[in-house]
């Protein structure tokens, strides 16, 4: 059975004043797929908020994603289609406890290949409040081009906060 092996091909630290969002330009083909590891908090006012990612500067109505969450109290599930970034997961935000993360994991397989690009990701907004959301996703970039930029975005367009870090790695 072959081996899989992380190689780091950049890492993002948000600086002091906070960022509209973390992007990874230049990707290298010469992976088999993508794996994007995100620590992130918003300056949106409630507990948490979505983030979302954009491939090669894409919007128009290229994505769908589906995901399955839950708040601490019910677990529910929802789709969105034809949308100009796709849903990847949860980051904290202002109304968290202070000082806490969200975390996301994306996993783009075959991100250099010819066909539709799918992807999965699961993200959990950390917090001590009983709001905290935690999902699942999967989702299509509905566009045969090779991914070369992914960008990551705070859904409602707020800032990304001072310490928010991704790591992006390509599998050998």
């Amino acid at each position: 059975m072959p081996t899989t092996t992380y190689k780091k091909i950049a890492v993002v630290e948000v600086g002091a004043g906070g960022a509209a969002n973390i992007e990874f330009t230049s990707i290298p083909q010469t992976y088999t797929d993508l794996v994007l590891k995100l620590s992130a908090r918003s300056t949106n006012s409630n507990h948490s908020n979505n983030c979302t990612v954009e491939f090669n500067g894409s919007g128009g109505t290229a994505y769908s994603v589906r995901f399955l969450y839950g708040d601490g109290s019910a677990a529910s599930s929802a789709a969105r289609a034809g949308v100009a970034k796709a849903d990847i997961g949860y980051n904290s935000a202002n109304a968290a406890t202070a000082n806490t993360f969200g975390n996301i994991e994306l996993y783009i397989p075959n991100y250099a290949g010819s066909t539709n690009k799918s992807f999965s990701s699961d993200g959990v907004a950390e917090t001590n409040a009983t709001t905290v959301l935690s999902g699942l996703f999967a989702g299509l970039w509905s566009n045969t081009a090779a991914i070369t930029s992914l960008k990551i975005i705070d859904y409602d367009g707020f800032n990304l906060t001072q310490y928010s870090k991704a790591t992006l790695y390509g599998i050998a």
